[in-house]
């Protein structure tokens, strides 16, 4: 397949698309900056996807350039629109709207632009973090701004889909964990226990569903290439350590004790 793939500097962007390259597929890959913007860990991932996809420089989603690099092609099979506006997503005053706007800009344009291309697959990537995702008893209201955002995301790519007559998939990330990310709860562990100190686990009873990334990937790869091209709407839900931070945490020491000669404490 001929895959138009955003967001492949981002964590998990880089090991879909990895994965989708070693399926046998090819990844055009159009980054928001320069190359050389990226920096730190984002660049090593950069660097990754310049071997596995054909990138283009400085195209933003919706743009002029990424409507003419989406004609420039004679086909395309599929986009899966992994990018999204993260700007300080942890944010209790997240720009929601503008998230949203940046999510879907042009989409009807796209849209048009890919459907002349013989493309009727769109895949998104959604976040436990929205309206109406993850598990409780509660009402499943989102979980923050950026969640918000995700939601309505996905609500404007499910109308415009439909209006297209283009099928919609779409993949709901949990919490990925593994090499390339950036500094989050598995690295400060390892970081902690090679230091030779015990690691603090400072909110035990938080509730997460932590899954590799390299698992995830595949649950990706499989979701794009399985996926039918009728019109309509399907989504999966990838899933593998629910559970409280204190049960994964202790099974991560545990693992990881197995491979290093270090006491991993808790």
């Amino acid at each position: 397949m001929n895959i138009l793939f955003t967001g492949g500097s981002s964590f998990t962007g880089m090991w879909f698309a990895k994965e989708i390259a070693n399926a046998g597929h090819r990844i055009v890959a159009p980054l928001l900056r320069s190359k050389n913007d990226y920096k730190g860990i984002r660049g090593e991932r950069v660097n990754t996807l310049e071997t596995i996809a054909t990138v283009h420089e400085n195209l933003s989603f919706g743009s002029d350039a990424f409507l003419e690099m989406i004609d420039s092609e004679d086909e395309w099979d599929a986009l899966c629109h992994h990018a999204a506006d993260v700007t300080d997503y942890k944010s209790p005053t997240f720009d929601y709207l503008r998230a949203v706007e940046r999510n879907t800009h042009r989409l009807p344009l796209v849209l048009e632009a890919l459907k002349k291309k013989r493309c009727n697959k769109i895949i998104i990537t959604g976040s436990v973090f929205e309206q109406g995702e993850g598990k409780g008893s509660d009402d499943l209201r989102a979980v923050s701004p950026y969640g918000l955002s995700k939601g309505l995301t996905s609500d404007v790519f499910s109308y415009w889909c439909s209006i297209f007559q283009m099928k919609l998939g779409k993949f709901v990330i949990p919490n990925p964990f593994g090499p390339y990310e950036e500094e989050r709860f598995t690295a400060f562990l390892m970081k902690t226990w090679f230091s030779e100190q015990t690691a603090n686990v400072t909110h035990p009873e938080y509730v997460r569903d932590n899954i590799h990334v390299t698992l995830l990937a595949k649950a990706y790869e499989r979701f794009v290439s399985e996926i039918s091209s009728n019109p309509g709407f399907e989504k999966t839900n990838p899933s593998q350590y629910s559970g409280s931070q204190d049960e994964f945490a202790k099974l991560f020491a545990e693992k990881m004790r197995q491979r290093l000669p270090l006491p991993c404490a808790l």
